[in-house]
């Protein structure tokens, strides 16, 4: 069975930092990007970073770009966020996404409430 399972969702003061974790089984997480997306009360789903298998190439979006970054580590099976300098708009539910060719896997994602 297919499972993607974030954790480190919190709530966090405005300037603040936290750490996002997706735990990845039942399918070969080595050979799929992973991505981070997030969807902000009320609004659509929005890309936040990308990194592709072998950690050789990350993309962020321009509104976490230099705040954020992105990692992983395949003997873990596991993809991070480290989310620094945290604005009120960062404020949303974070899902991670393996994406191998056509093959998507979700998971239920984690809330982060950045307050103001």
């Amino acid at each position: 069975e297919v499972q993607l399972v974030e954790s480190g969702g919190a709530l966090v003061q405005r300037g603040g930092s936290l750490s996002l974790s997706c735990v990845a089984s039942g399918f070969t997480f080595s050979s799929y990007a992973m991505t981070w997306v997030r969807q902000a009360p009320g609004k659509g789903l929005e890309w936040v970073s990308t990194i592709n298998s072998a950690s050789s190439s990350v993309t962020y979006g321009d509104s976490v770009k230099g705040r954020f970054i992105i990692s992983r580590d395949n003997a873990k099976n596991t993809v991070y966020l480290q989310m620094n300098s945290l604005k009120s708009e960062d404020t949303a539910v974070y899902y991670c996404n393996a994406v191998k060719w056509t093959v998507n896997f979700w998971g239920q994602g984690t809330q982060v409430t950045v307050s103001s």
